[in-house]
């Protein structure tokens, strides 16, 4: 056989291969479009969600007085684009609720006889407290407060000169005075390694079965689908724990994290959202075709959760469509929990709406799984 024949039958056989993967990815349809689609949809969606300097940052404000000095500080406040004033609360007790809750980011007082204080010269007090648990989220806005104040007194003539304001400005950076981003990672890490390892424990699991040729044994048991779900996903329930004593118990040691609520607390808001994450894995596993699949819907489900939950980036910032996306998401709900409860020392009447968000998911993962299962069983 000459050399230009072997050369021909190599590349005859190399293009055989070719159009073979091609008819082979086409019928794939599934991983066809996560490799063309999704990349196009997640730079779209998070080219216009993730903003690292946060504007519009809910604020709860109590005045006092309701006079002209109040409402040129508060004008001038809001024209920062930082601050979007959601509540007027009737007492500091109130402001503090709604920021152990995560209601708010920011409170602004402006204390009794403010104006009068002012005109005297006699250095009155506006006190501005702050979520400090993302460090990151308050720090622009704590850092534009004196000049913006200062200039809006100026022009209203409450103030002679810039420069020569006679008030003082007074930051409570509340849970994380010293600004240290561990506080604030730590935490968040725990929800994200249990939400990727959960995810892809029981998204392989009902493929697994079927790759393997075992599905069928397990179907000619007399077990329904409710408690094959539910054998598969309590073993994965044991290990989750496992994961978070240890997450836990190192953050605590090498970062100093705190334990300021309810250890009890924790532990069920924990177990809470593994059963949350263990069924939507399981969800996914009744939807592929094989484990690959399963692992590309994981990872699909994996990088919104990371980027819209306000773990690497401030959620107040984000816009208000990235936001309703961010609140269909478990690890959106669990930070809040989990920070409040080891930052904030928050209680179970701060975090009952975002209890009852997980609770939601997990029973809609829950019946969809199942459902998926039963037309399987058909």
């Amino acid at each position: 056989m000459s050399v230009r024949a072997a050369r021909g039958g190599f590349f005859t056989r190399v293009g055989a291969m070719i159009v073979k993967e091609f008819i082979q990815l086409r019928r794939d349809r599934v991983t066809f479009a996560t490799m063309i689609m999704i990349p196009l949809l997640q730079l779209i969606l998070f080219g216009y969600a993730i903003n690292t300097t946060p504007r519009h940052l809910p604020t709860a404000v109590l005045t006092h007085e309701n006079n002209e000095v109040s409402r040129a500080i508060l004008a001038a406040l809001r024209n920062t684009a930082f601050f979007s004033f959601v509540r007027e609360v009737k007492s500091a007790e109130d402001a503090e609720h709604m920021i152990r809750a995560g209601e708010v980011l920011f409170f602004v007082e402006i204390p009794a006889g403010f104006e009068r204080a002012l005109r005297r010269g006699d250095a009155p007090q506006l006190l501005v407290a702050a979520d400090a648990t993302d460090p990151v989220g308050s720090a622009n806005a704590l850092a534009a407060l004196a000049g913006v104040v200062n200039s809006a007194l100026v022009r209203e003539r409450f103030v002679d000169a810039p420069g020569s304001a006679t008030f003082e400005i007074v930051q409570h950076r509340r849970y994380n005075p010293a600004g240290t981003s561990q506080l604030n990672i730590v935490p968040g890490l725990l929800g994200t390694i249990l939400t990727m390892t959960m995810l892809i424990f029981t998204a392989l699991s009902v493929t697994r079965e079927i790759e393997r040729g075992t599905m069928e044994s397990l179907l000619s048991m007399p077990i329904h689908p409710v408690e094959i779900m539910l054998g598969k996903i309590t073993p994965y329930v044991l290990v989750g724990i496992l994961q978070a004593l240890l997450i836990m118990g190192a953050g605590m040691i090498l970062f100093g994290v705190p334990l300021e609520g309810s250890a009890i607390l924790l532990a069920v808001a924990t177990l809470l959202f593994i059963v949350v994450n263990l069924s939507i894995g399981y969800t996914f596993s009744t939807l592929a075709q094989n484990q690959l699949q399963a692992v590309q819907m994981s990872f699909m489900f994996f990088l919104p959760s990371i980027l819209l939950s306000g773990f690497m980036f401030p959620f107040s910032g984000m816009p208000l469509w990235a936001q309703w996306i961010g609140e269909g998401l478990p690890l959106t709900h669990y930070l809040r929990m989990v920070r409040g409860i080891l930052l904030k020392g928050s209680g179970f009447s701060d975090l009952t709406t975002d209890a009852g968000a997980l609770v939601v998911l997990m029973l809609v993962a829950m019946a969809i799984a199942v459902a998926r299962f039963r037309q399987t069983l058909d």
